[in-house]
């Protein structure tokens, strides 16, 4: 059974209106405007805004609406006069293809508007694109800028930690700045693990092994831990996700800071 609320949601009674609906939908409509005089007082409204909207508008139909008119009005004169001859018949033939012409006007007007607003549905949903697209390109830019700061800050001593008979292939470029405490490592040519083992860098503080953080496999610039009176910095091969201590027999670089 159709319910009040499916029927303003979906927009039942502008299709009532211009009918649109079929008898199952038309009677289902008519029994709830009998009941309920709130959604008379809409239909009502809805009835003036159609008149009123034609009316402004002045919107001259397609050609093909005057030339059914026309037909329509012709068969009617023929029809009626052939049969009785009576002028009243015709004239009703008249108003009745007159008001067919204005059924049409409606329902044509009814779907441009529909096709207007889908039309703004498909441009605002380009925009949302178009400002998502934005904003990941902004969000590429800053972060490529506070690289860039990082990197050239004057500040930042940079550290090369070449691998040993381990990792020969290894190479990180260490960016460390102990003004604003921050380490930056470039992991470009530090070679892929598989998934079950990850780098970890340590700093050593007085013969301890302080952890600095596991090396993300999928980044290139990646901020480390900073770790204060640091004397050098290490990298070990560790289990994924990191380990609470350093393995010592799997170190594969280091380098000592200034």
């Amino acid at each position: 059974m159709m319910t009040k609320k499916e029927l303003l949601e979906n927009g039942l009674l502008e299709q009532y209106v211009l009918g649109e609906l079929d008898a199952k939908q038309t009677k289902a409509v008519e029994q709830l405007l009998l009941s309920d005089t709130e959604l008379k007082t809409k239909l009502e409204e809805i009835e003036s805004n159609f008149e009123n909207l034609a009316m402004e508008n002045a919107i001259n139909p397609p050609a093909f609406i005057k030339t059914k008119l026309l037909s329509n009005i012709k068969v009617s004169n023929n029809k009626t006069i052939s049969e009785s001859g009576n002028s009243n018949k015709f004239w009703l033939g008249i108003a009745a293809s007159v008001a067919a012409f204005f059924l049409l006007g409606s329902v044509w007007l009814f779907t441009e508007l529909n096709t207007l607003k889908e039309d703004l549905r498909v441009v605002g949903n380009q925009n949302e694109v178009l400002q998502k697209n934005l904003d990941g390109i902004t969000k590429n830019y800053d972060e490529v800028s506070n690289w860039y700061a990082a990197l050239s800050n004057p500040d930042a001593e940079q550290y090369i930690l070449k691998g040993n008979t381990l990792s020969p292939e290894a190479k990180i470029v260490s960016f460390v700045n102990h003004e604003n405490k921050s380490v930056v490592i470039n992991t470009k040519k530090l070679p892929q693990l598989d998934a079950d083992h990850d780098y970890q860098m340590w700093a050593d503080v007085d013969g301890e092994m302080i952890n600095m953080g596991v090396i993300p496999k999928n980044k290139e610039l990646i901020a480390m831990t900073y770790v204060n009176d640091a004397e050098s910095l290490n990298i070990t091969i560790e289990p994924a996700g990191g380990n609470d201590h350093p393995t010592v027999e799997r170190l594969i670089s280091n380098v000592y800071l200034n």
